[in-house]
């Protein structure tokens, strides 16, 4: 009888584990409406043909060597992990019903919730350089992302590496995922420059709109759900009274955070601009959900609807500083990814009593340090041998047609300047 209640205990939680992956894959789809939304007419379908090759070249690579160096065998050290490849076997039942330190979900169960976590990585790098940088480059370069220079950071931390012998605290990925991000596409957007037009020669920042808002919206609204996996299935366990209360919290505060950052993102906006800007009240609630993901457990409902309010304000300043230093980033990625994710990580020191400023700060600088510069030689690298950008004639005519061969929205005449 003790062993049927075991096994049915690791069904439930493998079965929780894979929902909530179902509902971070559908971010792929959040991220795709979201840039496709925010880009120009022109270049659509080359955004679509980013955000879906790269789900797909993320899921294969990661499949391929990225869980493994993520989460190795045998690690070289506690800062170099190991190199394998493919997956080992599932658990059997003796595994399961061993006693003390079993097993409790399924091993491929782990292996495809990690491997949409690093398909949702590269994706906050495909938005911050719509529109400029090519197609099969910025392919190549989720290869060595996901084979390489996220799955290293991630050792660090989720793979029991030196950040995690520190103390560094990052539930869901704040840092892990959302920073390193922002931290590649940051390197990124300094490589291929900002569009034609963006910045005028006496500082002025020009608007570019996005050719369909009513995407974008609903963009938001994926990611925002897909969230609800993103950090309730990083509980990793929903089979007993006290984890299905904790697994319901963090709903709670997920959700709550992401309300109280779009609410005051867009009293923001309206206050400085004297508009209620529809990009910044989705920015706030995706900086909301960014800034809790660092610890969507530990806080009160109302700390999280304050973590994500702080969040809200963070990102409004971040996207206007960044239009100032004159880093174009068409959807706000690196605002609300990095700016927020930054925020979020010391934000747990408010309600994690085993967070420590200093563990949280070197979590921080190592993660941006790596990320970015591994960013910036491997871009150098693919520059040299194939380009990055496309030329001005097919920046002003758009990708669709040179990368792809058809318009978007074909009934409707397509913009060309």
């Amino acid at each position: 009888m003790g062993d049927m209640v075991i096994e049915v205990s690791y069904a439930l939680d493998t079965f929780y584990f894979l929902m909530c992956t179902a509902l971070v894959m559908w971010m792929a789809a959040g991220f795709a409406m979201l840039e496709a939304g925010l880009v120009r007419g022109k270049n659509t379908v080359e955004i679509l043909n980013k955000n879906a090759l790269l789900y797909g070249v993320a899921c294969f690579v990661y499949l391929v060597v990225g869980y493994n160096v993520m989460y190795p065998a045998n690690p070289v050290s506690a800062y170099i992990p190991g190199l394998d490849f493919f997956l080992g076997g599932d658990n059997s039942v003796a595994d399961v019903t061993s006693g003390e330190g079993a097993p409790y979900y399924s091993t491929m169960a782990d292996f495809i919730f990690q491997a949409v976590f690093a398909a949702a990585t590269m994706s906050i790098v495909s938005g911050a350089v719509a529109e400029r940088m090519r197609l099969w480059p910025f392919l190549v370069f989720a290869v060595v992302m996901v084979a390489v220079i996220y799955p290293v950071e991630g050792y660090w931390k989720w793979g029991g590496g030196f950040l995690d012998q520190l103390g560094f605290q990052d539930f869901a990925g704040s840092v892990v995922v959302h920073m390193a991000g922002a931290a590649a596409a940051l390197a990124a957007v300094l490589m291929v420059g900002p569009r034609k037009g963006r910045y005028g020669k006496n500082g002025e920042v020009r608007a570019i709109p996005g050719a369909n808002l009513p995407l974008a919206t609903l963009g938001m609204f994926i990611l925002w759900m897909g969230w609800f996996g993103f950090n309730g299935g990083s509980e990793l366990k929903i089979s007993n009274v006290e984890e299905a209360n904790a697994v319901a919290k963090i709903f709670v505060n997920t959700n709550a955070a992401a309300a109280a950052g779009m609410i005051v993102a867009a009293l923001l906006a309206r206050a400085l601009f004297g508009k209620t800007d529809l990009t910044m009240t989705i920015n706030g609630a995706l900086a909301g959900l960014v800034a809790i993901t660092a610890e969507p457990l530990a806080p009160s409902a109302t700390v999280a609807s304050l973590v994500g309010a702080i969040g809200g304000v963070v990102v409004v300043f971040s996207v206007l500083l960044l239009d100032k230093l004159k880093l174009d980033d068409p959807v706000g990625a690196i605002s609300v990814h990095g700016a927020a994710g930054i925020w979020g990580i010391f934000a747990v020191l408010i309600s994690n009593d085993d967070a420590t400023f200093m563990g949280q700060l070197i979590g921080t600088v190592c993660t941006f340090v790596w990320m970015f510069s591994a960013t910036l030689v491997s871009l150098w690298v693919i520059k040299k041998v194939m380009g990055l950008r496309v030329s001005e004639e097919e920046e002003l005519e758009g990708m669709d047609m040179h990368e792809c061969g058809m318009h978007a929205y074909p009934e409707f005449g397509q913009e060309t300047k």
